[in-house]
């Protein structure tokens, strides 16, 4: 008699293990899809937190205002439009180039057409298109007042 208790204690036990793994198997996919799913997210918040670290150093060293990254791709650039935007705000290259967050020889080569410049300083570019002359003397002033209080800091 034992042997039958044995072989029907040996069915129940198979049989509820099978039915709590057709139970639990459902939870265990979507348990995996979450975890994908908040790795995921993970690093999409890590890659923001970059960005947002980027453009408040950006902003703190006096860089013009961040546009939009598709309006970035919409922007034109040519070697014409460097020296006009120069010329139309009364700029040396220097100055320009400190606008734009370049070098004055850098502003030089957009001019002449011997080198082009990349994403973030076609944004520069973009940004410092659509301020005045006055603006643009405001910027500079206030790069200036940076400056000379870094000078001071470390002299």
């Amino acid at each position: 008699m034992s042997s039958i208790a044995v072989v029907l204690k040996q069915e129940i036990i198979r049989r509820a293990r099978r039915e709590t793994r057709s139970l639990t198997k459902p939870l265990s996919n979507a348990s995996a899809r979450f975890r994908k799913d908040i790795a995921e997210l993970k690093r999409q918040n890590a890659k923001a937190h970059a960005e947002i670290v980027r453009l408040q150093r950006q902003a703190s060293k006096g860089g013009a205002a961040p546009i939009a990254e598709a309006a970035i791709e919409k922007v034109r650039y040519s070697a014409a439009s460097v020296k006009a935007q120069r010329k139309r705000l009364g700029l040396s290259a220097a100055n320009f180039g400190k606008l734009t967050g370049v070098s004055a020889h850098t502003i030089y080569k957009w001019e002449h057409g011997a080198s082009r410049p990349r994403k973030a300083q076609i944004a520069a570019f973009a940004n410092v298109r659509s301020i005045g002359k006055t603006e643009a003397k405001r910027r500079l002033e206030q790069l200036r007042v940076k400056v000379s209080k870094e000078r001071k800091k470390t002299g």
